[in-house]
């Protein structure tokens, strides 16, 4: 069951990469946040809004905690790494890959952080917050860290497949 699994900030280029290296080594390739959003049959900042933050992360969790898959390139959402279980379980079923980017470039690309469905745990969170939150959480369960500051979106999906020996 080799899988590549990526984590990491929301807007880091997770499912961008994810679906052209997918393409480029004739994986299979699952965004987690599209199993969520079909299986609520709702958007992701509207189960935040609609159901509370918790209830997203439980959901995100037991979505990620069933998920089977072969051969795939899974790209995770960005909260992923607050449910213990469904990391421990992605960690089983393959390699889990951490694409890290610098707060400031992600200031950039995030232009409506709720628009997008992002887990903020405390109203009023920055993005300097959250990433300060996160990062040692990406760290502690990824197998591979790859740095993607000032990389293209096909030198990220280079550096993936030679970090994962395909």
């Amino acid at each position: 069951m080799k899988n590549i699994i990526l984590i990491g900030m929301p807007a880091s280029g997770k499912s961008t990469a994810g679906v052209l290296l997918a393409k480029a080594i004739g994986y299979g390739f699952i965004d987690t946040d599209l199993l969520i959003q079909n299986r609520e049959r709702a958007l992701l900042c509207d189960i935040i809004r609609e159901k509370g933050t918790e209830e997203f992360l439980r959901i995100e969790e037991e979505v990620n905690s069933e998920l089977w898959a072969e051969r795939c390139v899974i790209a995770t959402g960005g909260s992923v790494i607050y449910g213990e279980k469904a990391m421990l379980h992605l960690k089983q079923m393959g390699t889990v890959v951490y694409l890290k980017l610098g707060e400031p470039a992600l200031e950039k690309r995030l232009k409506n952080i709720f628009r997008r469905g992002v887990v903020m745990r405390t109203p009023g969170e920055t993005v300097a917050q959250l990433y300060a939150e996160r990062v040692p959480l990406y760290e502690k369960y990824a197998d591979v860290t790859l740095d993607c500051e000032g990389h293209t979106v096909e030198e990220t999906v280079q550096a993936i497949a030679e970090a994962v020996s395909l």
